[in-house]
């Protein structure tokens, strides 16, 4: 009876072990796992999808918080990895010899493993790719095309941006720096976000508000309370769906481009699962159906020819070659420079 009741026992431990290495954690943005690619890959693979969602400040207080355990995979963006593994240690580097390279756009995937490198050691893939730039009524604002409209009298009430650290970079090409050149430089760099705080405080007259819910945004757009704002191309394109007034607009001083990743936290336990799902991502299919549904490109090489002719549209109309050209894409941040910026934007925030 009791050689009976053990091997019970190790059966049931031994099976609760395999249940739980076939769940693959998932700690990702809002829309970046779709429910059909979700049952798709548990179809696929008998692996069980755990989806948490999050953005990058939360991602890194989560990864900080367990030492890089919980989770078997994130999704942070490329510029807010390095200089978090240099001093949190939260990831482990990527094994790129189990990620399928025939599926990525070469330029991209390298661009990823330079812009994530720590000690010789690179930890992160690309996977999708969207830009920052100006959702424009052209009906109410015809011809605008750069970041200064935004700080143009003429549409004093009419305009929209975010109180964070894309519409400081921004604001610094629209002044005539090269934020990024001076990510090296700390005394010029801050030189160039005290001329920004001067600029965002007189022109808090024009500012109708200052969105956090991309949702109410858009709102505002369609309503026409908003004719400018600084905002990203999908939600541009959402808008005119409905209205071929409003449009995205990649101005002339360059749309400001991110690259969000894979990367694998320190401590996850089910490695083969999360490889699994990146290969899984990038294929055509699947990468074209979430460009489809959620109007990002990502960094699949073959996607193309699956993506909806609709958003295809969008993608052509928004960016031809020279606008994709000058996208400025973002390099990994300094953290004392992130501290800086904190600063500037409080000091915004609170000016009357």
């Amino acid at each position: 009876m009791k050689k009976v009741a053990l091997v019970t026992l190790f059966a049931v431990f031994f099976l609760a072990g395999f249940s739980q290495a076939e769940t693959l954690s998932l700690l990702t943005w809002k829309g970046y796992a779709p429910q059909a690619l979700v049952d798709k890959f548990e179809k696929e693979t008998g692996i069980k999808v755990e989806v948490t969602y999050s953005n990058n400040e939360e991602m890194i207080a989560k990864l900080r918080a367990t030492r890089g355990a919980g989770f078997d995979l994130a999704q942070p963006s490329q510029d807010r990895i390095s200089s978090v593994q240099e001093k949190y240690k939260i990831y482990q580097a990527m094994d790129y010899s189990k990620i399928d390279a025939d599926l990525f756009i070469p330029s991209m995937l390298n661009a990823v493993k330079k812009n994530t490198q720590v000690g010789g050691d690179s930890f992160a893939a690309p996977f999708c790719w969207g830009t920052s730039g100006m959702i424009v009524n052209s009906a109410k604002a015809p011809g605008v095309n750069s970041w200064k409209a935004l700080l143009d009298d003429k549409y004093t009430g009419r305009v929209s941006y975010r109180l964070k650290r894309p519409t400081l970079i921004a604001m610094g090409f629209a002044l005539g720096y090269d934020p990024f050149a001076l990510y090296s430089d700390a005394t010029a760099y801050k030189a160039m976000l005290d001329k920004i705080a001067e600029t965002l405080m007189a022109a808090k007259p024009l500012v109708k508000n200052y969105w956090a819910n991309g949702d109410a945004l858009l709102e505002s757009m369609r309503s026409e309370e908003v004719f400018i704002a600084m905002a990203w191309d999908a939600g541009g394109w959402k808008l005119h769906d409905n209205n071929a007034a409003i449009d995205f607009v990649a101005p002339q001083e360059g749309a400001l481009g991110w690259i969000d990743t894979f990367a694998i936290p320190s401590k996850a336990k089910n490695l083969d699962a999360a490889y699994k799902w990146i290969n899984f991502m990038l294929k055509p299919e699947n990468a074209g159906y979430f460009t489809t549904t959620e109007k990002y490109g990502t960094a699949s090489q073959g996607a193309n020819e699956f993506i909806s002719p609709e958003v295809r549209n969008n993608f052509e109309r928004t960016f031809p070659q020279a606008a994709i050209d000058n996208i400025k894409w973002y390099p990994p941040v300094p953290a004392q420079l992130e501290r800086m910026e904190g600063k500037i934007l409080d000091k915004v925030k609170a000016a009357k």
